[in-house]
């Protein structure tokens, strides 16, 4: 998704301010990432420290059975062209494209049963991004803002350190990932550049290369002193320019920051860990987040869409799980060797799963499946998650989980449980209607050491 930069789009930004901003085949890169936290100063041991999200968001919804619940002694037009394979834990199989992620699950939990009933994208995404259903029925191709986003409500309550915000969204915001009554100041900053390209840098907060430092205080200033002509007050709350005088000074404070420039600069990192996290735009950006929550980021989303596999689904996954795979082994061992995993949770989900028996395509193109929400599976690691658990079964047909069934409200107060967040919390909307954060407040007890 692309913005236009051009003044006439500006007033889009009050939703999501757009700021320009494989492993080792074989096991752990203790090795590699030890000697590079070593060259860093020794961050390989850090203090204790807030704790942090990376919401890796494959949006379209992955499918299970060719991802982390494969079944194998289906009938072929349920367990489709995919081979499984072993993993570090006994009687689990994944696909045979997640073959990193395989080797290394003893390290990370797998919940095989959330569910929920819609089944169509604008409902699915708003009801895992937020943990709230929406209140109405709404189309496919809606974008629902009912409630706000797991990463808007961290941002509002867990401000990020050092002038970087609070929330972040790599290389786009999805669907209903916005802040809804929050307001446009928790709305995340987007960077849309692809971090793996040799010339990427902070655009809109990196200042030109030709504006000088002098220069751009006296912009400043001149922008303060007609900050101080009388404004229209009616809806002040609502006001675009507030808006945008947050927006500013957020950019401003980031061009400023140590702290965001340092992280943003991949050019630091050692050519064996660019390497090893794959020189894909996914995998840099794997990659950046580690660096924005090493930084103190506390939510920071990496979208990656096309899983939406209606048609040509193997062809398709074929190219898409490798990248995925090496991209998601890399980070949390990464994240692991630097002592970052204690505080760092990583989730990986999509709307939903998909459907268990393959459909055939008459228009000519290959099979594909369709929408599922009855079966999904999550990726959970790090943060006091346990290591090698599995949560959750589901049929031998994959189309509902026959225990441990839990739902997007516990799902999203596991999310905020971890980050410190109480999800019982009751906003108050503008209007003065109370909000729950969650209307179902429990989270997944398994997921807590």
């Amino acid at each position: 998704m692309s913005i236009d930069r051009a003044e006439s789009a500006s007033l889009s930004r009050r939703g999501c301010l757009r700021l320009g901003l494989s492993v080792l085949a074989g096991g752990r890169l203790v090795d590699v990432f030890g000697l590079a936290a070593q060259a860093a100063g020794g961050q390989s041991t850090p203090t204790r420290r807030p704790t942090s999200c990376i919401f890796v968001w494959l949006d379209g919804g992955p499918s299970h059975f060719e991802t982390f619940d494969p079944k194998p002694d289906a009938p072929r037009e349920i367990r489709g062209e995919f081979d499984s394979i072993a993993t570090r834990i006994a009687g689990v199989r994944y696909s045979e494209h997640l073959r990193r992620l395989a080797a290394m699950n003893d390290r990370f939990s797998l919940v095989r049963s959330i569910c929920h009933t819609y089944s169509n994208h604008g409902a699915g995404i708003h009801y895992m991004l937020t943990g709230a259903p929406t209140r109405m029925p709404v189309g496919c191709n809606s974008y629902v803002s009912d409630h706000p986003s797991l990463g808007a409500v961290t941002a509002r309550e867990r401000p990020g350190p050092g002038g970087l915000p609070g929330y972040f969204a790599l290389p786009e915001m999805p669907r209903s990932g916005g802040p809804n009554f929050l307001g446009a100041r928790y709305a995340p900053f987007v960077v849309p550049d692809d971090p793996n390209r040799p010339d990427f840098r902070l655009h809109d907060v990196s200042p030109p290369r030709d504006l000088g430092q002098t220069r751009a205080q006296r912009r400043r200033q001149l922008r303060a002193q007609l900050d101080r002509l009388p404004r229209v007050r009616d809806a002040a709350a609502a006001d675009p320019a507030r808006a945008s005088d947050a927006f500013y000074e957020q950019s401003y404070q980031l061009m400023s920051s140590p702290a965001a420039q340092q992280a943003f600069n991949l050019e630091r990192e050692p050519a064996s860990v660019r390497e090893a996290y794959g020189r894909t735009a996914l995998g840099q950006r794997a990659l950046l987040a580690r660096r924005l929550v090493e930084a103190g980021v506390p939510f920071v989303t990496l979208f990656d869409g096309g899983w939406d596999s209606h048609a040509d689904i193997f062809p398709s996954l074929r190219e898409k799980l490798p990248p995925l795979d090496q991209a998601l082994a890399t980070l949390i061992d990464d994240l692991d060797v630097r002592g970052l995993l204690e505080t760092t949770l990583v989730v990986v989900l999509g709307e939903f799963g998909r459907a268990p028996k393959i459909t055939q395509i008459p228009s000519g193109k290959l099979p594909g499946r369709d929408h599922w929400a009855g079966a999904m599976s999550v990726l959970f690691a790090g943060c006091g998650t346990p290591r090698g658990l599995v949560l959750g079964t589901t049929d031998r047909l994959g189309s509902a989980p026959v225990d441990k069934v839990y739902s997007p409200e516990n799902f999203a107060a596991t999310i905020y449980r971890k980050l410190g967040i109480d999800p019982g919390k009751i906003y108050q909307a503008p209007d003065g209607r109370p909000i729950h954060l969650v209307s179902d407040p429990r989270p997944i007890r398994e997921l807590f050491a």
